[in-house]
C-alpha cells in the first residue's frame, strides 16, 4: 500500500460521489494498492479491508482519530479520542486455507463474508433474505459424513451456528467500542464504521482542500495540479500571505 496525494485523493473522492460506501471503499484501496487487480481487493474479507482502510486513513490524516458521540441516556454530546492501532488491535494476519468446524452432525468449511457478498446482495430488502445469501456464498462445503449437503438441507439451528462462526473469522468486520458518559456514567458498545468515517472525513477534506484552490489559483493565476502539487506546508503559507 501506497499513500495517496493531494491530487490522487480528490480525484478518487470525485468519483466516489456516484459511488455507494462499498464502491467507495474499494476505489481508495485501488488508487493505494495499484498492485492489486479490483477483483482481488473485492475478495478480502471485509475485516481485512478495513484494516488497510485503516492504513491509509492513518497515511493520510495520522494515527489520531476524533469522533463526537451522543449518549443514548442522557443525550450528551461524547467527544472521542482514539488510535488506528486500538482498532486493528483485533485484526489477525492473513491465513490460508479455510476454517472448518463440525456442528448438528456436518462438517463445515466456511470463509468470512467479503465485498463481493455485500455487493451482491445489496438491492435485497429483506434483511433475513440477504443474510442468508451472504450465509449460503461463505458456506463453501457441507457434508454429514458420507455426502454433500445442499445449503437449503440446513436446519434454522445449523445456519445460527454458521453465522456465528462466520462473525468469529474476521473479527475487525464488527469494530465495538466500548463507551462510558462521563455525564451520567451510563455504558453502552457502538459500532464503528470504517468506511463512513472515512470518507466523511475525505469529503471534509476535499471541501477545504478546493477553497485553498480557489483562493491561490484566482490570486496568483495557478493551475490547480499546480496548487494540489504543494506540499501542506508551502501551501499554508501562501495561503497566509494572500490572507485566505
Amino acid at each position: 500500500m501506497r499513500g495517496l496525494s493531494a491530487a490522487e485523493l480528490l480525484e478518487v473522492w470525485e468519483r466516489g460521489l456516484a459511488q455507494g460506501p462499498l464502491v467507495r471503499a474499494l476505489s481508495l484501496l485501488a488508487a493505494a494498492c495499484p498492485e492489486k487487480t479490483l477483483d482481488q481487493l473485492a475478495a478480502l474479507s471485509i475485516g481485512q479491508r478495513d484494516a488497510r482502510l485503516l492504513e491509509l486513513r492513518a497515511a493520510l490524516f495520522g494515527p489520531d482519530l476524533d469522533a463526537v458521540v451522543t449518549c443514548p441516556r442522557c443525550g450528551e454530546n461524547l467527544e472521542l479520542t482514539f488510535q488506528t492501532t486500538e482498532l486493528l488491535s483485533g485484526h489477525t494476519p492473513e491465513r490460508g486455507g479455510e476454517p472448518s468446524v463440525s456442528t448438528g452432525g456436518y462438517n463445515l468449511v466456511l470463509r468470512p463474508p467479503n465485498s463481493q457478498d455485500l455487493l451482491a446482495v445489496g438491492n435485497e430488502t429483506d434483511p433475513a433474505k440477504g443474510q442468508d445469501e451472504i450465509l449460503k456464498r461463505c458456506l463453501v462445503s457441507a457434508n454429514d459424513g458420507e455426502n454433500q449437503v445442499e445449503f437449503r438441507a440446513l436446519s434454522a439451528e445449523v445456519l445460527e451456528a454458521v453465522g456465528e462462526k462466520v462473525a468469529e473469522l474476521d473479527p475487525l468486520a464488527d469494530i465495538q467500542m466500548s463507551i462510558s458518559c462521563q455525564s451520567c456514567q451510563h455504558g453502552w458498545r457502538a459500532a464503528f464504521d470504517v468506511v463512513s468515517f472515512l470518507w466523511a472525513e475525505i469529503e471534509a477534506w476535499a471541501g477545504r482542500i478546493l477553497i485553498e484552490v480557489h483562493a491561490l489559483a484566482s490570486a496568483y493565476g495557478w493551475r490547480e495540479r499546480d496548487i494540489l502539487d504543494l506540499s501542506p506546508a508551502r501551501r499554508q503559507f501562501y495561503l497566509d500571505m494572500v490572507g485566505a
